[in-house]
């Protein structure tokens, strides 16, 4: 009889377990999960300029990488200012300086289009994405500190599930509003119309002879060629000022909006507790490697997403448009396997479940480097269902126990993003040189460095499970 009792009676474990979100934190937790989808908007939209502007401008792959650079440099100089500017005041000052900021970048596409230089687009862009590294520095610590710290990394990758719907958004719109509307595109298709031979041979000598068409074109008649060009600047331009638009009636919304405090720190940070700060983050392992992991999981996904356009045009002879469509599929199937990653950790730890899945990307990465055509290109869209739990659970396992640390420490995170700026102008320089392995085009062999990339992830799923839980 006693036994019966006994298993009637709620488990002790079940009652105690905590709940996602605090009393009163579910419409600033709405509030805040609304920002995450526009960086990512911000991200995908830009993606595809890197293809884009290599025609457009006539340069090369490392040049055109570019825009990479100066869009993820923004992170790397505004991370540790926009942590002690959100320390110093509050999470809503950071938001909206961050909003500012983004609108700011976007309309400045305005006059980069009207004087139609290249490095005017990587200024705005790295302006833009100076507002993108306030709103991260923000918005994921202060997810973070609406619970329990036992559901912070659920709660983070519940939040970061709306990023891809910015940046399904964001490549809807790059695909169909600008990919498709651009001259240069009309033009190279014209090209192959015209000589029927390319069909017999393969997409990358194709992709060159399309390109050597563009600089005869330019060199024979500058004049249109330069009217062309200023038409695509104008398609370009088009969503950067209704992103503007939005950015800034969103700065409103959010100025007359009263938002929680969490952390208990809300005065002007001084020297000596900035040090102490910094030396307790430089002494935490567990922190550090998180960075590290961090910069090279950013590296690997920009590096995915933007050079599959190359891919898919020089690999499987596809448009820009239809490459850009496969990376929709992608990210697709990454915002799916967000919300499944997001219900298994309520069942795996997340160092196991990050280091399994960085071996899958590992194996994906393999299919891309070795497999052809369409085999390949698959492959390469199975790396989004490995990487979309990546970002939000790194983040959380190096912000575990930090208390008001965090907004600090978020910083090293979110400046880790830089490894966006930097990995992919290497994969671009290995684009453009010889290939690898000889029987395999070198857009295919330069995927080498995302697998590096996973590889450290891995290794610090590994740590994280094994080592420094074990330590703590």
């Amino acid at each position: 009889m006693s036994k019966i009792v006994e298993s009637s009676m709620p488990s002790t474990s079940h009652l105690n377990k905590p709940p996602l979100l605090e009393t009163g934190m579910l419409l600033p937790f709405i509030l805040i999960a609304m920002l995450f989808p526009l960086w990512g908007f911000a991200n995908d939209v830009t993606n595809p300029l890197v293809k884009a502007f290599k025609d457009i401008f006539l340069i090369s792959n490392a040049q055109s990488s570019m825009v990479q650079f100066a869009f993820y440099l923004g992170y790397g100089v505004m991370a540790i200012p926009a942590a002690i500017f959100i320390r110093s005041f509050s999470y809503k000052a950071g938001i909206l300086l961050g909003l500012a900021l983004y609108a700011v970048g976007a309309i400045l596409f305005i006059p980069a289009s009207v004087y139609m230089e290249f490095y005017y687009f990587l200024a705005a862009l790295c302006i833009l994405t100076c507002g993108l590294a306030l709103l991260e520095t923000t918005a994921n610590p202060y997810i973070l500190s609406m619970g329990h710290k036992d559901t912070a990394t659920r709660r983070l990758n519940l939040a970061q599930a709306f990023n891809p719907i910015g940046s399904l958004t964001g490549m809807f719109v790059a695909s169909t509003l600008i990919l498709n509307k651009l001259q240069v595109e009309e033009f190279r298709q014209a090209e192959k119309l015209a000589h029927p031979e390319y069909k017999d041979m393969l997409p990358s000598m194709v992709d060159g002879k399309l390109t050597q068409a563009l600089h005869d074109f330019a060199a024979a008649d500058p004049v249109a060629h330069q009217a062309m060009q200023a038409a695509d600047l104008i398609t370009v331009r088009g969503p950067y000022v209704a992103i503007a638009t939005i950015v800034t009636i969103l700065f409103f919304v959010y100025l007359f909006f009263k938002l929680p405090k969490t952390m208990s720190q809300q005065n002007p940070l001084t020297l000596g507790e900035l040090k102490e700060t910094f030396i307790r983050l430089k002494n935490n392992n567990r922190y550090i490697e998180g960075v590290i992991a961090q910069a090279f999981y950013v590296g690997a996904q920009i590096m995915c997403w933007t050079f599959i356009i190359h891919y898919g045009m020089t690999v499987v002879g596809l448009t820009s448009a239809e490459a850009q469509g496969y990376n929709i599929v992608a990210m697709s199937l990454f915002l799916a396997s967000r919300f499944i990653c997001t219900f298994l950790l309520g069942f795996f730890k997340p160092g196991h479940l990050l280091m399994i899945l960085a071996a899958c990307g590992i194996g994906f990465i393999l299919g891309a480097i070795f497999l052809t055509g369409f085999a390949g290109l698959y492959s390469l869209i199975g790396v989004s269902a490995a990487m979309s739990l990546m970002f939000p659970t790194i983040y959380g396992l190096a912000l575990q126990d930090m208390g008001d640390d965090a907004s600090l420490a978020s910083a090293g995170l979110v400046m880790a993003i830089v490894g966006g700026a930097l990995m992919p102008p290497l994969q671009a320089a290995l684009i453009d040189a010889q290939p690898i392995i000889n029987s395999i085009p070198s857009v295919q062999t330069s995927f080498v460095l995302p697998l590096i990339c996973f590889v450290v992830i891995a290794t610090y799923g590994f740590r994280v499970n094994y080592i420094h839980n074990k330590k703590a």
